[in-house]
Protein backbone atom coordinates (compact mmCIF):
# COMPACT_ATOMS: atom_id res chain seq x y z
CA UNK A 1 0.00 0.00 0.00
CA UNK A 2 1.47 3.23 -0.93
CA UNK A 3 1.92 5.73 2.11
CA UNK A 4 1.18 8.95 2.06
CA UNK A 5 4.39 10.91 2.21
CA UNK A 6 6.19 10.88 -0.77
CA UNK A 7 10.26 12.65 -1.12
CA UNK A 8 8.96 16.33 -1.76
CA UNK A 9 6.17 16.50 1.07
CA UNK A 10 8.99 15.16 3.49
CA UNK A 11 11.31 17.95 1.99
CA UNK A 12 8.54 20.27 2.54
CA UNK A 13 8.20 19.07 6.36
CA UNK A 14 11.92 19.56 6.75
CA UNK A 15 12.03 22.97 5.52
CA UNK A 16 8.74 23.90 7.16
CA UNK A 17 10.34 23.20 10.54
CA UNK A 18 13.74 25.04 9.56
CA UNK A 19 12.67 28.11 8.25
CA UNK A 20 10.63 29.19 10.81
CA UNK A 21 10.84 33.07 13.03
CA UNK A 22 14.57 32.19 12.45
CA UNK A 23 16.22 33.97 9.72
CA UNK A 24 13.96 37.02 11.10
CA UNK A 25 15.72 37.20 14.27
CA UNK A 26 19.23 35.90 13.76
CA UNK A 27 20.09 38.36 11.07
CA UNK A 28 20.48 41.59 14.24
CA UNK A 29 22.40 39.62 16.70
CA UNK A 30 24.68 37.97 14.23
CA UNK A 31 25.68 41.41 12.40
CA UNK A 32 26.40 43.00 15.75
CA UNK A 33 28.39 39.85 16.67
CA UNK A 34 30.50 39.98 13.39
CA UNK A 35 29.28 42.67 10.87
CA UNK A 36 29.20 42.12 7.19
CA UNK A 37 30.62 38.25 7.92
CA UNK A 38 27.49 37.62 9.29
CA UNK A 39 26.18 35.61 6.05
CA UNK A 40 28.97 33.25 6.27
CA UNK A 41 28.60 32.62 9.92
CA UNK A 42 25.49 31.33 9.11
CA UNK A 43 26.03 29.43 5.93
CA UNK A 44 28.91 27.47 8.83
CA UNK A 45 25.69 26.96 11.24
CA UNK A 46 23.87 25.09 7.86
CA UNK A 47 27.86 22.96 7.98
CA UNK A 48 27.06 22.30 11.94
CA UNK A 49 23.76 21.36 11.24
CA UNK A 50 25.04 18.71 7.97
CA UNK A 51 27.23 17.08 10.52
CA UNK A 52 24.12 16.13 13.26
CA UNK A 53 22.00 15.62 10.21
CA UNK A 54 24.61 12.59 9.68
CA UNK A 55 23.91 10.89 12.88
CA UNK A 56 20.40 11.40 12.66
CA UNK A 57 20.18 9.96 9.30
CA UNK A 58 22.34 7.07 9.90
CA UNK A 59 20.68 5.94 12.96
CA UNK A 60 17.07 6.98 11.35
CA UNK A 61 17.82 4.54 8.49
CA UNK A 62 18.85 1.78 10.79
CA UNK A 63 16.19 2.00 13.67
CA UNK A 64 13.31 3.29 11.16
CA UNK A 65 10.96 4.76 14.49
CA UNK A 66 8.88 7.57 14.18
CA UNK A 67 9.89 8.13 18.01
CA UNK A 68 13.63 9.54 16.23
CA UNK A 69 15.84 11.32 19.08
CA UNK A 70 14.37 9.48 21.97
CA UNK A 71 13.78 6.71 20.46
CA UNK A 72 17.48 6.11 18.97
CA UNK A 73 18.94 6.91 22.32
CA UNK A 74 16.95 4.68 24.26
CA UNK A 75 17.61 1.72 21.83
CA UNK A 76 20.95 2.73 21.78
CA UNK A 77 21.63 2.40 25.40
CA UNK A 78 19.19 0.18 26.26
CA UNK A 79 19.60 -0.22 30.22
CA UNK A 80 18.74 3.11 31.58
CA UNK A 81 15.19 4.07 32.42
CA UNK A 82 17.06 7.38 33.67
CA UNK A 83 18.59 8.55 30.52
CA UNK A 84 15.44 7.42 28.02
CA UNK A 85 13.01 9.40 30.18
CA UNK A 86 15.51 12.48 30.63
CA UNK A 87 16.25 12.79 26.34
CA UNK A 88 12.34 12.57 26.19
CA UNK A 89 10.90 14.89 28.36
CA UNK A 90 13.85 17.06 27.22
CA UNK A 91 13.26 16.76 23.72
CA UNK A 92 9.38 16.84 23.70
CA UNK A 93 9.49 20.43 25.56
CA UNK A 94 12.11 21.62 22.98
CA UNK A 95 9.46 21.17 20.65
CA UNK A 96 7.16 22.71 22.61
CA UNK A 97 9.20 25.99 23.16
CA UNK A 98 9.68 26.42 19.41
CA UNK A 99 6.07 25.95 18.87
CA UNK A 100 4.91 28.82 20.97
CA UNK A 101 7.66 30.78 19.51
CA UNK A 102 7.01 30.04 15.77
CA UNK A 103 3.08 31.33 17.08
CA UNK A 104 4.03 34.00 18.71
CA UNK A 105 6.65 35.12 15.75
CA UNK A 106 3.54 35.12 12.93
CA UNK A 107 0.98 37.05 15.69
CA UNK A 108 3.76 39.58 15.48
CA UNK A 109 4.12 39.98 12.04
CA UNK A 110 0.41 39.76 10.94
CA UNK A 111 -0.66 42.17 13.31
CA UNK A 112 1.97 44.66 12.56
CA UNK A 113 1.11 48.05 11.16
CA UNK A 114 -2.71 47.64 11.93
CA UNK A 115 -4.30 49.37 15.29
CA UNK A 116 -3.74 45.67 17.10
CA UNK A 117 -0.01 45.69 16.53
CA UNK A 118 1.00 46.77 20.15
CA UNK A 119 -1.95 44.77 22.13
CA UNK A 120 -0.08 41.91 24.11
CA UNK A 121 -3.60 40.09 24.62
CA UNK A 122 -4.15 40.21 21.12
CA UNK A 123 -1.28 38.92 19.96
CA UNK A 124 -1.57 36.30 22.08
CA UNK A 125 -4.92 35.04 20.90
CA UNK A 126 -3.69 34.93 17.65
CA UNK A 127 -0.82 32.93 18.56
CA UNK A 128 -3.19 30.40 19.93
CA UNK A 129 -5.79 30.78 17.37
CA UNK A 130 -3.23 30.10 14.89
CA UNK A 131 -1.63 26.68 16.72
CA UNK A 132 -5.11 25.38 16.83
CA UNK A 133 -6.22 26.02 12.95
CA UNK A 134 -2.61 23.60 12.54
CA UNK A 135 -3.54 21.36 15.21
CA UNK A 136 -7.10 20.67 13.60
CA UNK A 137 -5.15 20.21 10.09
CA UNK A 138 -2.87 17.62 12.12
CA UNK A 139 -5.88 15.72 13.63
CA UNK A 140 -7.95 15.64 9.90
CA UNK A 141 -5.29 14.15 7.65
CA UNK A 142 -1.46 13.43 7.08
CA UNK A 143 -2.07 13.19 3.51
CA UNK A 144 -3.67 16.91 3.96
CA UNK A 145 -1.07 18.20 6.34
CA UNK A 146 1.14 16.97 3.38
CA UNK A 147 -0.69 18.83 0.75
CA UNK A 148 -0.83 22.30 2.82
CA UNK A 149 2.45 22.03 3.84
CA UNK A 150 3.97 21.47 -0.04
CA UNK A 151 2.16 24.38 -1.14
CA UNK A 152 2.90 27.05 2.24
CA UNK A 153 6.25 25.69 2.12
CA UNK A 154 7.61 26.04 -1.42
CA UNK A 155 5.59 29.25 -1.20
CA UNK A 156 7.12 30.76 1.45
CA UNK A 157 10.76 29.73 -0.36
CA UNK A 158 9.48 31.92 -3.83
CA UNK A 159 8.63 34.77 -0.73
CA UNK A 160 11.88 35.14 0.38
CA UNK A 161 14.00 34.40 -2.65
CA UNK A 162 11.68 37.03 -4.45
CA UNK A 163 12.55 39.69 -0.91
CA UNK A 164 15.75 38.57 -1.59
CA UNK A 165 16.19 39.80 -5.45
CA UNK A 166 14.06 43.02 -4.73
CA UNK A 167 16.68 43.71 -1.92
CA UNK A 168 19.69 43.28 -4.28
CA UNK A 169 18.37 45.26 -7.07
CA UNK A 170 17.69 47.92 -4.80
CA UNK A 171 20.92 48.44 -3.37
CA UNK A 172 23.29 51.13 -3.78
CA UNK A 173 26.36 49.59 -1.98
CA UNK A 174 29.16 50.01 -3.96
CA UNK A 175 31.03 46.70 -4.02
CA UNK A 176 34.58 47.87 -3.52
CA UNK A 177 33.71 49.26 0.19
CA UNK A 178 31.44 46.19 0.60
CA UNK A 179 34.45 43.86 -0.05
CA UNK A 180 37.17 46.29 1.91
CA UNK A 181 34.49 46.25 5.09
CA UNK A 182 34.50 42.78 4.55
CA UNK A 183 38.34 42.35 4.94
CA UNK A 184 38.24 44.60 7.91
CA UNK A 185 35.73 42.61 9.51
CA UNK A 186 37.46 39.65 9.10
CA UNK A 187 40.71 41.24 10.46
CA UNK A 188 39.07 42.27 13.67
CA UNK A 189 36.62 39.17 14.09
CA UNK A 190 37.99 36.72 15.57
CA UNK A 191 37.49 32.90 14.66
CA UNK A 192 35.66 32.11 18.52
CA UNK A 193 33.58 34.96 17.62
CA UNK A 194 32.43 33.49 14.52
CA UNK A 195 32.16 30.13 15.95
CA UNK A 196 29.81 30.95 18.13
CA UNK A 197 27.57 32.93 16.06
CA UNK A 198 27.46 29.81 13.97
CA UNK A 199 26.14 28.23 17.19
CA UNK A 200 23.75 30.62 18.14
CA UNK A 201 22.23 30.26 14.88
CA UNK A 202 21.52 26.69 15.24
CA UNK A 203 18.44 27.06 16.45
CA UNK A 204 17.51 28.09 13.11
CA UNK A 205 18.27 24.91 11.26
CA UNK A 206 16.17 22.85 13.92
CA UNK A 207 13.51 21.09 12.46
CA UNK A 208 15.05 18.63 9.76
CA UNK A 209 15.08 15.74 12.66
CA UNK A 210 10.93 16.01 12.28
CA UNK A 211 11.38 14.03 8.80
CA UNK A 212 12.00 10.65 10.88
CA UNK A 213 9.61 11.55 12.70
CA UNK A 214 7.56 10.45 9.58
CA UNK A 215 8.60 6.63 8.91
CA UNK A 216 5.14 5.32 9.35
CA UNK A 217 3.88 7.14 6.68
CA UNK A 218 6.57 7.38 3.94
CA UNK A 219 7.72 4.79 1.61
CA UNK A 220 11.37 3.69 1.01
CA UNK A 221 13.13 5.21 4.18
CA UNK A 222 16.24 4.19 3.26
CA UNK A 223 16.22 6.52 0.45
CA UNK A 224 13.78 9.21 1.49
CA UNK A 225 15.41 9.97 4.48
CA UNK A 226 18.92 11.06 3.50
CA UNK A 227 17.68 13.15 0.58
CA UNK A 228 14.83 14.83 2.20
CA UNK A 229 17.03 16.12 5.27
CA UNK A 230 20.20 16.40 3.26
CA UNK A 231 18.17 18.22 0.38
CA UNK A 232 16.81 20.58 2.83
CA UNK A 233 20.02 21.35 4.78
CA UNK A 234 21.51 22.53 1.36
CA UNK A 235 18.49 24.91 0.41
CA UNK A 236 17.60 26.31 3.68
CA UNK A 237 21.52 27.35 4.26
CA UNK A 238 21.74 28.82 0.43
CA UNK A 239 18.44 30.65 0.86
CA UNK A 240 19.69 31.99 4.93
CA UNK A 241 22.83 33.23 3.07
CA UNK A 242 21.12 34.95 -0.28
CA UNK A 243 18.90 36.58 2.47
CA UNK A 244 21.42 37.91 4.83
CA UNK A 245 23.96 38.62 1.93
CA UNK A 246 20.90 40.75 0.27
CA UNK A 247 19.98 42.32 3.18
CA UNK A 248 23.57 43.62 4.35
CA UNK A 249 23.91 44.47 0.80
CA UNK A 250 20.97 46.90 0.92
CA UNK A 251 20.02 47.72 4.80
CA UNK A 252 22.44 49.94 6.45
CA UNK A 253 24.31 47.00 9.33
CA UNK A 254 23.30 49.96 12.01
CA UNK A 255 19.49 49.41 11.12
CA UNK A 256 19.84 45.67 11.16
CA UNK A 257 21.38 45.69 14.58
CA UNK A 258 18.68 48.40 16.11
CA UNK A 259 16.03 46.36 14.66
CA UNK A 260 16.35 43.02 15.09
CA UNK A 261 13.82 40.38 14.87
CA UNK A 262 11.99 43.37 12.21
CA UNK A 263 15.19 43.85 10.36
CA UNK A 264 14.28 42.65 7.20
CA UNK A 265 10.55 44.36 7.46
CA UNK A 266 11.95 47.80 8.59
CA UNK A 267 14.82 47.92 5.50
CA UNK A 268 12.35 46.51 3.09
CA UNK A 269 9.84 49.74 3.74
CA UNK A 270 12.79 51.92 3.94
CA UNK A 271 14.02 50.81 0.55
CA UNK A 272 10.73 49.87 -1.36
CA UNK A 273 7.87 51.48 0.78
CA UNK A 274 4.51 49.33 1.72
CA UNK A 275 5.00 46.80 -0.87
CA UNK A 276 8.83 45.91 0.66
CA UNK A 277 7.19 46.18 4.34
CA UNK A 278 4.27 43.85 3.35
CA UNK A 279 5.88 41.34 0.78
CA UNK A 280 8.52 41.00 4.53
CA UNK A 281 5.57 39.98 6.80
CA UNK A 282 4.14 37.66 4.15
CA UNK A 283 7.34 35.61 3.97
CA UNK A 284 7.56 35.56 7.64
CA UNK A 285 4.00 34.80 8.25
CA UNK A 286 4.55 31.73 5.21
CA UNK A 287 7.87 30.71 7.29
CA UNK A 288 6.02 30.40 10.59
CA UNK A 289 2.74 28.56 9.33
CA UNK A 290 4.64 25.72 7.88
CA UNK A 291 6.96 25.31 11.02
CA UNK A 292 3.80 25.49 12.87
CA UNK A 293 2.18 22.52 10.92
CA UNK A 294 5.56 20.50 10.44
CA UNK A 295 6.62 20.55 13.90
CA UNK A 296 3.33 20.02 15.09
CA UNK A 297 3.71 16.70 13.15
CA UNK A 298 6.62 15.46 14.02
CA UNK A 299 6.88 16.46 17.67
CA UNK A 300 2.88 14.97 18.48
CA UNK A 301 4.46 11.29 16.98
CA UNK A 302 7.73 11.43 19.45
CA UNK A 303 5.59 12.55 22.41
CA UNK A 304 3.21 9.49 21.69
CA UNK A 305 6.56 7.36 21.08
CA UNK A 306 8.00 8.72 24.73
CA UNK A 307 3.94 7.50 26.23
CA UNK A 308 3.94 4.39 24.77
CA UNK A 309 7.18 3.53 26.64
CA UNK A 310 5.72 4.89 30.24
CA UNK A 311 8.13 8.43 30.41
CA UNK A 312 5.10 10.53 29.60
CA UNK A 313 1.08 10.31 30.99
CA UNK A 314 -0.70 6.93 29.20
CA UNK A 315 -3.50 9.12 27.72
CA UNK A 316 -0.98 10.34 25.13
CA UNK A 317 -0.65 7.43 23.57
CA UNK A 318 -4.12 7.43 21.84
CA UNK A 319 -4.10 7.62 18.18
CA UNK A 320 -6.47 7.21 15.25
CA UNK A 321 -4.62 5.56 12.69
CA UNK A 322 -1.77 6.95 12.62
CA UNK A 323 -2.05 10.37 13.59
CA UNK A 324 -1.48 10.73 17.78
CA UNK A 325 -4.55 12.86 18.38
CA UNK A 326 -3.91 12.78 22.21
CA UNK A 327 -0.34 14.26 21.67
CA UNK A 328 -1.50 17.19 19.08
CA UNK A 329 -3.97 18.49 21.06
CA UNK A 330 -2.19 18.38 24.39
CA UNK A 331 1.01 20.05 22.23
CA UNK A 332 -1.16 22.87 21.17
CA UNK A 333 -2.33 23.39 24.65
CA UNK A 334 1.13 23.54 26.55
CA UNK A 335 2.22 26.05 23.60
CA UNK A 336 -0.41 27.68 24.20
CA UNK A 337 -0.09 27.69 27.99
CA UNK A 338 3.88 28.90 26.89
CA UNK A 339 2.42 31.94 24.96
CA UNK A 340 0.14 32.89 27.40
CA UNK A 341 2.89 33.30 30.17
CA UNK A 342 5.15 34.71 28.22
CA UNK A 343 9.13 34.69 28.06
CA UNK A 344 9.49 33.47 24.94
CA UNK A 345 12.93 34.40 23.87
CA UNK A 346 14.32 32.94 26.99
CA UNK A 347 11.97 29.18 25.72
CA UNK A 348 13.47 29.59 22.91
CA UNK A 349 16.79 29.93 23.94
CA UNK A 350 16.32 26.79 26.32
CA UNK A 351 15.20 25.07 22.43
CA UNK A 352 18.45 26.09 20.75
CA UNK A 353 20.70 24.93 23.94
CA UNK A 354 18.80 21.67 24.03
CA UNK A 355 18.83 20.56 20.26
CA UNK A 356 22.21 21.68 20.12
CA UNK A 357 23.05 19.27 23.34
CA UNK A 358 20.45 16.57 22.21
CA UNK A 359 22.37 16.57 18.17
CA UNK A 360 25.85 15.52 20.75
CA UNK A 361 23.75 12.63 22.00
CA UNK A 362 22.86 11.37 18.63
CA UNK A 363 25.81 11.82 17.57
CA UNK A 364 27.49 9.88 20.85
CA UNK A 365 24.48 7.11 19.97
CA UNK A 366 25.77 7.16 16.40
CA UNK A 367 29.08 6.30 16.61
CA UNK A 368 28.89 3.89 19.38
CA UNK A 369 26.60 1.23 17.18
CA UNK A 370 29.00 3.10 14.05
CA UNK A 371 29.43 -0.74 13.15
CA UNK A 372 25.37 -1.64 12.48
CA UNK A 373 24.86 2.00 11.08
CA UNK A 374 27.71 1.99 8.59
CA UNK A 375 28.75 5.15 9.49
CA UNK A 376 32.44 6.44 9.37
CA UNK A 377 35.04 6.70 12.14
CA UNK A 378 36.21 10.00 11.05
CA UNK A 379 32.95 11.73 10.97
CA UNK A 380 31.28 10.78 13.73
CA UNK A 381 34.52 11.88 15.70
CA UNK A 382 34.52 15.30 13.92
CA UNK A 383 30.71 15.30 14.30
CA UNK A 384 30.99 14.77 18.18
CA UNK A 385 34.32 17.24 18.81
CA UNK A 386 31.98 19.98 16.39
CA UNK A 387 29.32 19.91 18.59
CA UNK A 388 30.77 19.83 21.76
CA UNK A 389 32.67 22.69 21.15
CA UNK A 390 29.15 24.21 20.13
CA UNK A 391 27.69 23.59 23.28
CA UNK A 392 30.19 25.20 25.09
CA UNK A 393 30.02 28.15 22.76
CA UNK A 394 26.22 28.88 23.13
CA UNK A 395 26.74 28.33 26.85
CA UNK A 396 29.59 30.79 27.26
CA UNK A 397 27.58 33.32 25.09
CA UNK A 398 24.65 33.57 27.36
CA UNK A 399 26.80 33.40 30.28
CA UNK A 400 28.13 36.70 29.35
CA UNK A 401 25.72 37.99 27.66
CA UNK A 402 22.38 37.31 29.29
CA UNK A 403 23.34 35.04 33.12
CA UNK A 404 19.53 36.01 34.10
CA UNK A 405 18.54 34.09 31.05
CA UNK A 406 20.58 31.16 31.40
CA UNK A 407 19.48 30.64 35.10
CA UNK A 408 15.76 30.95 33.89
CA UNK A 409 16.96 28.02 31.78
CA UNK A 410 18.57 25.74 34.31
CA UNK A 411 15.45 26.28 36.45
CA UNK A 412 13.29 24.67 33.43
CA UNK A 413 15.93 21.84 33.22
CA UNK A 414 15.34 21.41 36.96
CA UNK A 415 11.53 21.17 36.58
CA UNK A 416 11.79 19.01 33.81
CA UNK A 417 14.51 16.88 35.27
CA UNK A 418 12.05 16.56 38.06
CA UNK A 419 9.41 14.88 35.93
CA UNK A 420 11.79 12.82 34.21
CA UNK A 421 13.05 11.64 37.29
CA UNK A 422 9.65 10.93 38.66
CA UNK A 423 8.98 8.50 35.74
CA UNK A 424 12.14 6.80 35.48
CA UNK A 425 11.48 5.57 39.14
CA UNK A 426 8.15 4.91 38.94
CA UNK A 427 9.33 2.56 35.48
CA UNK A 428 12.23 1.01 37.41
CA UNK A 429 10.09 -0.10 40.41
CA UNK A 430 7.27 -1.30 38.38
Amino acid sequence: MKKSLGLKELIAIAIGGMVGGGIFTILGISVSMVGFLAPFAIALGGIVAFFAAYAYVKLGVYYKDEGATYAFFKRTFKNSHLAASFIGWYTVFGYISTLALYAYTFSAYILSGGDFAHNELIRKLTAIFIIFIFALINLWSVKGMGRIEDVIVYAKITVLLIISMMLIYHTDTDYNIFLQTLAEDLKNSSLFSILTVSSVTFVAYEGFQLVINAVNDMDNPERNIPKAIYSAIVIVSSLYFIIALAALLSIPADDLIKNKEYALAAGAKVIMGDFGEDLVIIGAVLATSSAISGTLYGSSRQMARVADDGYLPKFLTKRKGTIPTNAIITMALTASALVLSGGLRIILEFGSITFLLVSLLMAVANFKIRKYTNSSTFMGVVTIIGLACGSVLILNYEYHKNIEQLSFILIIYIILSIGAYSYAKFLKHS
